[in-house]
Protein backbone atom coordinates (compact mmCIF):
# COMPACT_ATOMS: atom_id res chain seq x y z
CA UNK A 1 0.00 0.00 0.00
CA UNK A 2 1.15 3.59 -0.55
CA UNK A 3 2.63 5.60 2.32
CA UNK A 4 1.35 9.05 3.25
CA UNK A 5 1.98 11.83 5.74
CA UNK A 6 -1.17 13.65 6.82
CA UNK A 7 -0.83 16.87 8.83
CA UNK A 8 -3.83 18.79 10.09
CA UNK A 9 -4.25 22.04 12.00
CA UNK A 10 -6.99 22.24 14.62
CA UNK A 11 -8.54 25.42 16.02
CA UNK A 12 -6.66 27.17 18.81
CA UNK A 13 -9.57 27.17 21.26
CA UNK A 14 -9.76 23.36 21.45
CA UNK A 15 -8.51 21.53 24.51
CA UNK A 16 -5.73 18.97 24.09
CA UNK A 17 -8.24 16.18 24.78
CA UNK A 18 -10.36 17.37 21.84
CA UNK A 19 -7.29 17.46 19.58
CA UNK A 20 -6.46 13.89 20.64
CA UNK A 21 -10.06 12.91 19.83
CA UNK A 22 -9.63 14.38 16.32
CA UNK A 23 -6.47 12.28 15.86
CA UNK A 24 -8.32 9.18 17.10
CA UNK A 25 -11.16 9.92 14.68
CA UNK A 26 -8.66 10.14 11.79
CA UNK A 27 -7.08 6.87 12.92
CA UNK A 28 -10.51 5.21 13.00
CA UNK A 29 -11.31 6.43 9.46
CA UNK A 30 -8.05 4.97 8.15
CA UNK A 31 -8.38 1.62 9.94
CA UNK A 32 -12.04 1.23 8.90
CA UNK A 33 -10.96 1.63 5.26
CA UNK A 34 -8.19 -0.97 5.39
CA UNK A 35 -5.17 1.13 6.34
CA UNK A 36 -2.86 1.49 9.32
CA UNK A 37 -1.34 4.40 11.22
CA UNK A 38 2.40 3.95 11.69
CA UNK A 39 2.93 6.96 13.95
CA UNK A 40 0.99 9.88 15.43
CA UNK A 41 2.79 13.03 16.57
CA UNK A 42 1.20 15.99 18.31
CA UNK A 43 3.35 19.07 17.78
CA UNK A 44 1.29 21.21 20.13
CA UNK A 45 -0.13 24.71 19.92
CA UNK A 46 2.02 26.78 17.56
CA UNK A 47 1.76 30.22 16.02
CA UNK A 48 0.62 30.49 12.42
CA UNK A 49 2.47 32.55 9.82
CA UNK A 50 -0.79 34.32 8.99
CA UNK A 51 -4.34 34.30 10.30
CA UNK A 52 -6.56 31.46 9.12
CA UNK A 53 -10.28 31.83 9.82
CA UNK A 54 -9.54 34.35 12.61
CA UNK A 55 -7.06 31.96 14.28
CA UNK A 56 -3.53 33.14 15.11
CA UNK A 57 -2.47 29.76 16.52
CA UNK A 58 -3.34 26.14 15.83
CA UNK A 59 -2.78 22.65 17.22
CA UNK A 60 -0.57 20.66 14.83
CA UNK A 61 -0.93 16.87 14.45
CA UNK A 62 0.92 14.59 12.02
CA UNK A 63 -0.04 11.03 11.07
CA UNK A 64 2.16 8.55 9.20
CA UNK A 65 -0.35 6.53 7.20
CA UNK A 66 -0.09 3.26 5.26
CA UNK A 67 -3.43 3.04 3.43
CA UNK A 68 -5.11 2.72 0.04
CA UNK A 69 -6.07 5.86 -1.87
CA UNK A 70 -9.77 5.38 -1.04
CA UNK A 71 -9.00 5.63 2.70
CA UNK A 72 -7.07 8.88 2.15
CA UNK A 73 -9.92 10.28 0.07
CA UNK A 74 -12.36 9.53 2.90
CA UNK A 75 -10.00 11.06 5.49
CA UNK A 76 -9.71 14.25 3.42
CA UNK A 77 -13.49 14.36 2.89
CA UNK A 78 -14.10 14.09 6.64
CA UNK A 79 -11.42 16.74 7.33
CA UNK A 80 -13.19 19.13 4.95
CA UNK A 81 -16.48 18.62 6.78
CA UNK A 82 -15.06 19.01 10.29
CA UNK A 83 -15.25 22.60 11.56
CA UNK A 84 -12.45 22.05 14.08
CA UNK A 85 -9.88 21.32 11.34
CA UNK A 86 -8.81 24.60 9.76
CA UNK A 87 -6.19 23.18 7.33
CA UNK A 88 -4.79 19.80 6.31
CA UNK A 89 -2.22 18.47 3.89
CA UNK A 90 -1.64 14.90 2.75
CA UNK A 91 1.60 13.97 0.99
CA UNK A 92 2.55 10.69 -0.62
CA UNK A 93 6.04 9.65 0.53
CA UNK A 94 8.45 6.90 -0.49
CA UNK A 95 9.12 5.87 3.11
CA UNK A 96 8.26 7.05 6.60
CA UNK A 97 10.90 8.89 8.59
CA UNK A 98 12.46 6.75 11.30
CA UNK A 99 12.33 8.16 14.81
CA UNK A 100 10.90 11.57 15.67
CA UNK A 101 10.09 14.02 12.89
CA UNK A 102 12.06 17.22 12.28
CA UNK A 103 9.52 19.24 14.28
CA UNK A 104 9.95 17.01 17.34
CA UNK A 105 13.76 17.03 17.05
CA UNK A 106 13.69 20.84 16.85
CA UNK A 107 11.90 21.03 20.18
CA UNK A 108 14.44 18.66 21.77
CA UNK A 109 17.36 20.79 20.53
CA UNK A 110 15.81 23.94 22.01
CA UNK A 111 15.31 22.23 25.39
CA UNK A 112 18.93 20.97 25.35
CA UNK A 113 20.22 24.41 24.47
CA UNK A 114 18.31 25.93 27.39
CA UNK A 115 19.65 23.31 29.80
CA UNK A 116 23.24 23.79 28.51
CA UNK A 117 23.15 27.40 29.64
CA UNK A 118 23.07 26.11 33.17
CA UNK A 119 24.33 28.35 35.94
CA UNK A 120 25.18 31.83 34.73
CA UNK A 121 27.52 32.60 37.64
CA UNK A 122 30.55 31.57 35.59
CA UNK A 123 30.13 34.54 33.26
CA UNK A 124 32.60 37.39 33.69
CA UNK A 125 31.34 40.60 35.21
CA UNK A 126 31.66 43.63 32.97
CA UNK A 127 30.70 46.06 35.68
CA UNK A 128 33.42 48.47 36.75
CA UNK A 129 34.41 48.04 40.41
CA UNK A 130 33.23 50.69 42.85
CA UNK A 131 35.70 52.71 44.88
CA UNK A 132 34.90 50.91 48.12
CA UNK A 133 35.48 47.56 46.40
CA UNK A 134 38.94 48.60 45.12
CA UNK A 135 40.36 49.45 48.57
Amino acid sequence: MPLYEHVFLARQDLAQAQVDALAENATKIITDNGGTIAKTETWGLRSLAYRIAKNRKAHYVMLDVDAPAAAIAELERQSNINEDVIRFLTLKVDEHEKGPSAMMRRGEKERERRSDRGDRDDRPSFRAPREEEVE
